[in-house]
């Protein structure tokens, strides 16, 4: 059985699998939510155009989960003639219903839009995709939505399904499936990071793709994989750069997390949006990852993102920039601990549910500014900041972001933490920014 790291691996494993399809007129649909974050890695990996494809199924009035039909944008509705006769659904009962959905169904496309029209399916083929799919019945309406909306071909493609799902579904013209084990259990259950995906990065990854299509019109754009030799080692990572760089963001992770983490990608993604450069890092190489003492070397981790940071001044595109640290969990200690060595030259760092105090007597040497970001509901963690902060001697803040856990899971808190971080960044970081000095708070 395949069993995905998270959404990222299972995108890009996916597209691996629809390279037949480069070159051709192709859209990519994500069912929201958790199939966007699919289709931006299918998208991106094949350079064709990201969009959503929203659909509400319409239920019969005294037993809503038959489905009677189905609507999407553009006024497409497809109906179920045997299910209407089968009920006797007037059509008064029906309009009625579709009102009510239409209504839903507007409300999410404003939400995941954000005033950006719908990209026109007219004679292109319609790959739609999700993260997985058990029954099948929100694929099925999905892809006929699709033809209705005006696609000349319709592809389905998913990381995982049943076998038995993807060979019956002839309302799609190819089905494209990664793994379609024996045993099926829930989709969640074939991947080892099955975290929410809120609406706010559903919006951020139709913005970053939409970025992307905008750039690749106008000429090359600095979004590439870097390898940072180090010594005997080399570290892998994914700079991305604005148009001109006056600032970059340094990522150090925590453990279990990596620069392909949906998690880290959407916080550069805001970033990115606020004019900030970023590098999203593995401070560690895979090998180094099965020891676990590696993870909390602190020392180890602080001294490669100091070589990281040196390397950056080396580079003409980045040499000019002013740099900041943004650190997660361990990463964050790491962050502190670099940003306190003698001579360093960084200019902020933000801690999203970190451990400060793994930087232990050096956090009274940090001068950057520091913005602490925590969950209210990860209380050791919280207490853990609150100690950290009174240690630290460099303007400081101490942000808590309520009802998040420590991997800000919940609805909402990953971009409250994200905002709050741009909001840091852009401050000391960029030319605009009052680079004014507050007090500890």
């Amino acid at each position: 059985m395949v069993v995905f790291a998270d959404r990222v691996e299972a995108g890009r494993l996916l597209a691996e699998q629809l390279e037949h399809l480069r070159g051709q007129n192709v859209v990519v649909l994500g069912l929201p939510r958790g199939g966007v974050p699919v289709a931006f890695e299918v998208a991106e990996a094949l350079g064709v155009p990201l969009d959503v494809i929203v659909v509400r199924k319409l239920g019969v009035p005294f037993q809503p989960e038959l489905a009677m039909g189905a609507i999407g944008e553009g006024g497409a509705r497809v109906l179920d003639a045997s299910v209407l006769a089968h009920t006797g659904v007037t059509d008064e009962e029906l309009q009625t219903v579709e009102f009510r959905e239409r209504a839903q169904l507007e409300e999410r496309v404003s939400r995941f839009r954000k005033g950006r029209g719908r990209i026109d399916l007219t004679g292109r083929t319609a790959l739609i995709v999700d993260d997985g799919i058990a029954t099948g019945s929100t694929a099925r309406v999905a892809c006929e939505v699709a033809r209705h909306l005006g696609a000349a071909r319709v592809i389905l493609a998913v990381p995982v399904a049943p076998a038995a799902t993807v060979g019956d579904l002839p309302v799609a013209d190819e089905v494209v499936c990664v793994s379609t084990p024996e045993r099926f259990m829930a989709v969640g259950h074939h991947y080892r990071d099955f975290s929410p995906t809120s609406d706010e990065e559903v919006v951020v990854l139709l913005d970053a793709a939409e970025r992307r299509v905008r750039a690749s019109a106008a000429g090359p754009d600095c979004d590439i994989d870097v390898e940072i030799p180090l010594g005997t080692v080399a570290l892998q990572g994914h700079l991305h750069l604005p148009e001109p760089a006056a600032a970059v963001v340094v990522f150090a992770h925590g453990s279990g997390s990596g620069r392909h983490s949906p998690r880290n990608r959407f916080v550069a993604a805001v970033l990115y949006e606020a004019g900030l450069g970023t590098l999203l890092l593995d401070l560690l190489t895979p090998e180094e990852e099965l020891d676990r003492a590696n993870v909390f070397d602190i020392a180890l981790l602080a001294d490669r993102l100091t070589a990281v940071t040196t390397w950056l001044g080396s580079r003409p595109d980045t040499a000019s920039c002013r740099v900041g640290y943004f650190g997660a969990s361990t990463g964050a200690g790491a962050a502190l601990h670099a940003a306190a060595g003698a001579g360093a030259q960084i200019a902020a760092v933000v801690s999203r549910g970190g451990r400060p105090d793994l930087a232990g007597p050096r956090l009274a040497d940090v001068r950057a500014p520091t913005l602490l970001i925590v969950g209210s509901a990860d209380e050791a963690v919280l207490e853990l900041n609150l100690r950290a902060q009174a240690m630290l001697r460099c303007p400081n803040q101490l942000e808590v972001v309520e009802g998040a856990t420590h991997l800000f899971e919940e609805p909402g808190t990953l971009a409250e933490a994200a905002n709050l971080a741009a909001g840091w960044f852009t401050r000391y970081l960029l030319p605009t920014g009052t680079d004014d000095t507050m007090g500890d708070s």
